[in-house]
């Protein structure tokens, strides 16, 4: 068996094998994805999705699925499934014996006596999908017949049977160019050997889609179907079926099916498994480098990136790529503003916390590149943040005497926990943030080791020693043994929440009481740590939510009040670390391999978005979130970090 590998048992059972998906993407923006039997069960799942240049590089469902049937003495046996409204058809699920993720996803079905493998690879750097399949053993004369569902609609929106759509087609090599609507590319779809097609255009009406129905939104779509290719195959004998935006000479498509593959070597353990999943969120063209938050809703969040950034690029060593996403965002950020651009489900946010973010992703970069590289690239953007934010020229924030940060508005969601009802946030986080405040702190303590400007050093010195005056008596409570998670003119909230948490991993804190520190990870540990990361909000505090499911207005209520999220796992671990020394590593391995068991669930090979803050901590939301498998690969580097230093000192 391979390390990710799911028999007959668990892929015949409908209940367990939905709720597994798979993600693949090309470098570029697109991906492939569906669960793993290939019944689609989102809105979002499709074999060919690409960003479209001509439709404002929006992304768009080309190739929604591709059904195949083996004929053997003119008997037909589907092998597809779908979702439609009054139930599952055809059942060809029942055929698999088995799927396996590496070196890429690949289905296993016996037909009698057939025995026939399915693997899908998604060409980096190309809009391209490649399906390969081969007859591992046959008893009589075999048919391959493969139909393509054609969407071509944006992935936010369901398409149905319209008048609109062109069924016409061109003939290419060993297949067809089609193009349904206007402004859209055409898609050529063309097969390794030469084969019948057999145009028979058709909608399928009322796929439904289970996860779109449980989110509360619409479900139902019709697909369109222009025909069928027909094609004999020998036992032992691959035919490789291609989609893309455009034509390939067909006797290269095994060639580059297997040059594709090599890049995808078989993988066996669960640190290799994130290397290769950190890979799938960088997207490289026109010259910019960018995090890709998450999939399957593809959306650009700068302070998702900047959270994410130093796990997927320098607990891997590669500066080169860090510094490339840097150099993207430095760009994009003005003065302490950066609109996040996020999915159909949220609103834009203008963040008052990415531009910190950014910082602090400065700061992890300054630790393995020359402070002259880091001054010349990212200082005057530095000052301009921290200038910005001293400069009370928006009512959104204003620096009160004390030097902390205020937020003006109770009714904008401008930290993290920015869910949000009808325009109002579900958690009303203002006043003084307590994360906003120690990334305020610890940005200024950074510029400062990094601008070594007479004037500036004159300006900004006295700030930090004036917040450490006024943290703890804003936000610290003795009786509680920890800090308030906000705090207003008239109200101190000391629910127990995660953010506390950054008090005491950031490099640079306010709060300078060891003591306070080791409290904070004590209530952190013994209310909030689960198997999945940290729960948004302790289970003793009425508001809490186990479960993070139903409506969007119910699933984006429990999102920070109760459900866990994984990236919290990082501060915890430095935190952790910085306070226990070599005696805390054991504690933070155990945390680091509990997580190996998610990668079998949810999304294959990869973390959630978030998990249930209940047992057994179910996954939820996006299937792959970078921040997620970010924090496991940063928690990895900083246990290999202190093995390393104790090694050392042994040797010595």
């Amino acid at each position: 068996m391979s390390y990710l590998e799911f028999q007959k048992q668990e892929v015949t059972n409908l209940s367990v094998s939905l709720k597994q998906e798979f993600i693949r993407t090309n470098r570029l923006g697109a991906y492939a994805c569906s669960t793993i039997i290939y019944c689609n069960t989102r809105k979002y799942h499709g074999l060919l999705i690409s960003p479209i240049k001509e439709l404002n590089n929006e992304l768009f469902v080309l190739l929604s699925s591709l059904d195949e049937t083996v004929i053997q003495h003119n008997t037909p046996f589907h092998l597809a499934i779908h979702k439609y409204i009054n139930d599952y058809n055809p059942l060809g699920h029942k055929y698999i014996e088995s799927y396996k993720n590496e070196p890429t996803p690949t289905l296993t079905y016996r037909v009698g006596g057939v025995l026939l493998q399915k693997e899908i690879l998604l060409v980096e750097e190309e809009d391209r999908i490649l399906i390969k399949y081969t007859l591992l053993k046959a008893n009589s004369k075999t048919t391959l017949q493969l139909r393509p569902f054609l969407a071509f609609r944006n992935i936010h929106e369901l398409t149905h049977a319209n008048m609109e759509a062109k069924t016409k087609y061109t003939s290419i090599e060993n297949g067809i160019s089609t193009q349904l609507y206007q402004d859209f590319p055409h898609l050529a779809m063309q097969l390794s050997k030469k084969n019948e097609y057999i145009s028979a255009p058709d909608w399928y009406n009322n796929f439904e889609y289970t996860k779109e129905k449980e989110r509360g939104f619409a479900c139902i779509e019709d697909l369109l179907t222009p025909g069928y290719f027909e094609v004999p195959i020998e036992t032992g004998e691959s035919i490789v079926f291609s989609a893309g935006l455009t034509p390939i000479k067909t006797n290269s498509l095994q060639k580059l099916f297997d040059s594709e593959i090599k890049k995808n070597a078989p993988i066996t353990n669960f640190e290799n498994f994130l290397r290769k999943a950190s890979q799938q969120f960088f997207s490289r063209k026109n010259n910019k480098t960018e995090i890709i938050a998450s999939f399957p809703w593809p959306g650009k969040w700068g302070r998702d990136s900047m959270i994410a950034l130093p796990g997927l690029t320098l607990a891997l060593d590669d500066l080169q790529t860090c510094q490339d996403v840097l150099d993207t965002i430095t760009e994009e950020i003005h003065g302490y503003m950066y609109k996040n651009v996020g999915n159909i489900e949220h609103s834009n946010v203008e963040s008052i916390d990415t531009a910190l973010w950014y910082v602090r992703a400065v700061q992890h970069f300054a630790k393995h590149s020359s402070i002259t590289n880091v001054k010349k690239r990212y200082a005057k953007k530095i000052q301009e943040i921290i200038t910005a934010f001293k400069s009370n020229q928006s009512d959104i924030i204003t620096m009160h005497e004390n030097g902390l940060l205020y937020l003006n508005h109770a009714d904008k969601a401008l930290t993290w926990a920015d869910a949000k009802i009808q325009g109002k946030p579900v958690v009303p986080r203002w006043g003084y943030v307590v994360e906003i405040n120690v990334l305020w702190y610890n940005a200024i303590k950074f510029a400062l080791e990094i601008i070594s400007d007479k004037k500036f050093q004159a300006e900004w010195l006295p700030i930090p020693e004036n917040i450490e005056n006024s943290f703890t008596e804003i936000f610290w409570d003795d009786s509680r043994n920890y800090l308030a998670d906000y705090v207003t003119e008239n109200y101190k909230d000391f629910s127990v929440r995660p953010s506390q948490v950054f008090a005491a991993s950031l490099p640079y804190s306010p709060l300078k009481d060891k003591m306070q520190k080791h409290a904070i990870l004590e209530i952190i540990k013994k209310e909030l740590l689960t198997p999945r990361g940290i729960r948004t909000l302790s289970p003793k505090n009425p508001l809490y939510k186990g479960e993070c499911k139903g409506t969007i207005q119910e699933r984006d209520i429990a999102y920070h009040q109760g459900s866990v999220l994984l990236w919290l796992l990082a501060p915890y671990a430095e935190a952790y670390l910085e306070l226990h020394g070599k005696s805390g590593v054991t504690e933070i391995k155990r945390i680091y391999n509990g997580l190996e068991e998610a990668l079998f669930t949810h999304g294959i090979g990869t973390f959630s978005e978030l998990y249930d803050g209940n047992p057994p901590h179910e996954g939820r939301g996006a299937i792959s979130q970078a921040w997620s498998v970010a924090a496991a690969l940063r928690i990895k580097k900083l246990i290999d970090n202190f093995e390393h230093i104790e090694l050392t000192k042994e040797k010595k």
